[in-house]
This record gives structure tokens, sequence and C-alpha cells, in this order.
């Protein structure tokens, strides 16, 4: 059986302990302090509540072992939630909720690539993400994709075969910007031709 190996992290002695002792003893599990060997498959980080100093540890994480992240605390402010989510939590316990078992079944769910948020959680992450997009993506003709409005209409038309000067005439535009579109679009996305913007738009579900 390979062992999932586990590493945890908390501010004090007393909490790390604990977090070992509801890990440890697993047959399925390998657990270690963090900054141990082996690497963790998943590192959990026990803190009271969210601070500057949680978040550089997690970005150091993310930036020099990047590591899938569950997160048990008591205080979580919806400003929080966006950025730990930016740097690896995949999974969120309160620290009440954070039974043996349900702690192993959020490692586990973190190591399958699955997220695990409250529901309240999961809402507030929606709400930032749409506020993002509303407030400084759209103002600016961009989306999360990394493709702005105009793009993505000559892309969806690209798709269904049609030429510049098609494309031009069903936007409304000229089919030199229809062109310019395409070659802004390709240098900045690193795209290599006209095909390889459409697959990258139908990989993100753009189409």
């Amino acid at each position: 059986m390979n062992r999932l190996v586990v590493a945890a992290h908390a501010e004090d002695p007393i909490t790390l302990g604990g977090v070992l002792g509801c890990l440890d003893g697993r047959p399925d599990l390998t657990v270690v302090r963090h900054g141990q060997r082996p690497r963790p498959d998943v590192l959990v980080v026990c803190v009271p509540a969210v601070s500057g100093r949680t978040l550089a540890l997690l970005r150091r994480v993310a930036e020099t072992e990047p590591t899938r992240v569950v997160l048990v605390t008591s205080q979580l402010r919806d400003v929080d939630v966006l950025p730990l989510v930016e740097r690896g939590v995949v999974g969120v316990l309160p620290i009440a909720a954070a039974t043996p078992e349900r702690l192993a079944r959020a490692v586990f769910a973190a190591a399958a690539g699955q997220g695990q948020l409250p529901p309240t959680l999961l809402g507030q992450l929606l709400g930032q993400i749409a506020q993002v997009q509303r407030d400084v993506l759209r103002p600016r003709g961009l989306v999360a994709s990394g493709m702005a409005d105009r793009e993505l209409d000559v892309v969806r038309l690209l798709a269904e075969g049609l030429d510049s000067g098609q494309i031009g005439r069903r936007l409304g535009i000229s089919e030199r910007a229809v062109k310019n579109v395409i070659e802004m679009l390709q240098r900045r996305l690193g795209l290599r031709n006209r095909p390889h913007a459409v697959a990258a738009a139908m990989r993100s579900g753009l189409l």
C-alpha cells in the first residue's frame, strides 16, 4: 500500500501534538512535522485565526514545495478566503469539527484533488470571484480566463470555420481589426496559430 505523506504545522507545540495525534497511527498515512522529510502530499495547517504570518507561510509553501493544504481554524474572515485558495488551500475545517475521522477525510480528499469548503465559505469565495470579475476585469474588457470579450467572440467564430473577412462582417469590424485581435491574443497567451487559439479556448471550457 502506498502511504500518503501528511505534514502538520501549528503555531504552538500543544496544538501540533494534537494534529499529529489525530492522524498518526493510521496504516495509510505517514505523518511528519512540516519541514521534515519526506516531502508531503498534503499539508495540514492548524491556526486559531488566519494572520499575515499564516499567509506568508502558505506563500512560501506554494513557491518552494507546491502541495495541497488543509486549513484547520476557528476564525476565518471573508477577505481571507480568496488569498487562501490562491495559496493552495483546498480544504477548510473548523477546529471544533476537526475530529480524527473528519480530518483524515479532508486529507484524503485534498490528495485526490477534491476541495472541501463549508457551504458558507464556498459562497464567500464565489462572491469574491464574481466581484473581481465585475469590478476589476469586466471594466477592462477581460474575463478570468485571460481572454477579452472581443477575443472570445473572434475565437468562437474561428471555431465555426469563418475566415477573418467573414468574422469582421459578423462582428461589424474590419478584417484588419480581426487580424489584430488574433495576433495580440496569440502573443499574450503564447499561442502558435489560430487552431491553437481555438484549442486553448476549448480546454478552458469557453467553447
